[in-house]
């Protein structure tokens, strides 16, 4: 047919798996590390323990987040060339158009979409910053961790972080880059539908499938 459009199987299983964790991780952490340093509701009996659960649920979902990520940094090495690491570094000159191209389509500025089966260069180089994002929360959160919990895996993960940055100043900038992933959560989310939308290459779709689909358009074929 020649409407009929091929499909490229983009988003390997643990590209999606560690997506959706990610996703599931964020929304505990931030929920419950909100609570713990802001309570927003009181046990009235003694057999009640929000503070115990919250703190519970933010730790598994650390040990999960930690977990996530040494997952998603292994397969940049080993899985496809669409989630390997080279494209969180877009500095070669064909990169570096296509970074400002895709920056000038978001920016309302062009209505040509970046036509790329993975992530264009301005989306490779944005998730290089979200990971080193999520590598300080889990270093700092650990670093918080480590002050009520000695041995030699609590300094490695994050320990050794207080002897470098005061602890309100650790606790300062864990809270506040918490702010900053979820708006960019909140960015992603949008972007992701509007690349979507005018690209019409199955994207918002991709990341539970793993496939897009291509029109011939595409750089990275």
């Amino acid at each position: 047919m020649a409407n009929e459009r091929n499909r490229v199987y983009a988003w390997e299983f643990p590209i999606r798996f560690t997506h959706w964790i990610n996703v599931i991780c964020i929304v505990a952490l931030s929920v419950t590390g909100f609570y713990v340093g802001n309570p927003f509701m009181y046990a009235v009996s003694s057999k009640q323990y929000i503070m115990g659960w919250m703190r519970l649920i933010h730790f598994i979902a650390a040990y999960a987040f930690l977990m996530s990520m040494i997952i998603r940094i292994y397969w940049a090495f080993m899985g496809n060339k669409y989630a390997c690491y080279t494209v969180w570094f877009p500095f070669s000159g064909k990169k570096l158009g296509e970074f400002f191209d895709a920056l000038k389509f978001y920016l309302f500025l062009s209505k040509k979409p970046p036509y790329t089966v993975g992530h264009h260069a301005l989306a490779g180089f944005t998730y290089l910053i979200v990971y080193l994002l999520f590598v300080f929360e889990i270093v700092s959160g650990f670093a918080l961790y480590s002050v009520n919990h000695k041995g030699a895996i609590w300094q490695a993960l994050g320990g050794w972080l207080v002897g470098i940055m005061a602890l309100p100043i650790i606790r300062l900038y864990h809270d506040l880059v918490m702010y900053v992933l979820i708006a960019f959560t909140l960015i992603h989310v949008y972007f992701s539908w509007y690349s979507d939308s005018r690209e019409k290459n199955g994207l918002m779709l991709s990341i539970f499938n793993g496939y897009k689909f291509i029109t011939g358009k595409e750089s990275d074929i």
